[in-house]
């Protein structure tokens, strides 16, 4: 029997990774879709039987049309761009990749936090344009040792960064319902509710899922009562800031600044207000980018879905409830349920 895979956008070079595993693992033949809107993934899921994505939304039209599809994979940790609910209903697995980019997006975030605190863009651009030494030491840059930086979410990320951090000389606090004390404490980190991680916290970086509760995690109020000096890191999604909020706390001096790798336009135009700011550093989708990350997503985004086919238990199961679905598209066995 042979498979075709729709796989509906990607942003590495080439795609022949992931076509080899499901070529070599599942004899499925990939399709690439010229664009990701959803009239032409609508007309090219009709004859599929599994669907990969990285960005482009699949959406429930496009789960609807795929009258064959029995998996629906994700290049990626987060999967609030598939219709998930309607992909249980018709019977459809769900995989995803969750713990591929651990390392690089903590690095990222390091590398955000130290390249605002040592203020590291604004002295470059300094003496590479008005000369050495040209800006005068006034600025606020703080000694780390003793400060505290908050996570919000304190899953695999999340304790990547804490450990990196502490390794700066910070002290971590996490806020994280579904996170015990106890747990936090191994890792180094003491858990505190989100208010009191906002109030006492130098930094704080968000690496909770984008769900219905946390959109808009951060908004006026959260800002309020973050301290003046603070920095606060988005590597996760972009809606969990409500960005007219946080514009309001940049101009105010609220908050002193941002560093987000994630905006709630997937590709904000340049005239986007919070672009235009001094006090935000912004790098475009990347904090997961690494040549070594990418390859392995692209493997085993494609070895999920070869599971799926193949009739066998995926590693990373987004929805479990299929396996209890009266008619399920997949073969997979009920006894993971």
């Amino acid at each position: 029997m042979s498979f075709k895979v729709l796989i509906t956008d990607h942003v590495w070079p080439t795609t022949e990774p992931e076509e080899a595993v499901l070529r070599d693992e599942a004899g499925a033949d990939a399709v690439v879709a010229p664009d990701a809107s959803e009239a032409t993934l609508v007309s090219l899921a009709a004859d599929v039987d599994a669907i990969m994505t990285c960005f482009a939304q699949v959406t429930p039209a496009v789960l609807r049309a795929a009258k064959n599809c029995v998996a629906v994979g994700r290049f990626g940790v987060g999967f609030d761009n598939i219709a998930v609910d309607t992909a249980t209903e018709l019977g459809m697995a769900v995989t995803y990749v969750p713990d591929y980019c651990v390392d690089e997006v903590s690095d990222h975030v390091m590398a955000l936090l130290l390249t605002w605190n040592r203020r590291v863009a604004l002295l470059d651009n300094s003496v590479k344009t008005t000369g050495w030494g040209s800006v005068p030491l006034t600025m606020r840059i703080m000694r780390l040792r003793g400060k505290t930086l908050g996570i919000v979410g304190f899953g695999r990320i999340g304790k990547s960064v804490c450990e990196k951090a502490r390794a700066f000389g910070l002290e971590v606090l996490t806020a994280d319902p579904y996170v015990s004390d106890e747990t936090a404490a191994e890792h180094g980190a003491r858990m505190v509710d989100m208010d009191t991680l906002l109030r006492e916290s130098e930094f704080v970086s968000l690496h909770s899922p984008l769900t219905d509760e946390t959109q808009n995690l951060i908004g006026a109020r959260e800002l309020e009562l973050m301290k003046p000096d603070a920095f606060l890191v988005n590597c996760a999604r972009g809606p969990l800031i409500d960005e007219s909020a946080l514009y309001d706390g940049l101009t105010s001096g609220q908050i002193a600044g941002a560093g987000l790798d994630v905006m709630v336009d997937a590709a904000p135009p340049p005239e986007t207000p919070l672009l235009g700011l001094d006090n935000i550093l912004v790098t475009p989708h990347t904090a997961f980018f690494s040549q070594e990350a990418t390859l392995e997503l692209e493997q085993r985004a494609a070895r999920e879905v070869c599971r799926v086919l193949n009739g066998q238990m995926p590693d990373n199961l987004v929805n479990p409830a299929v396996l209890t679905h009266p008619n399920p598209r997949h073969r997979l066995p009920t006894s993971g349920a």
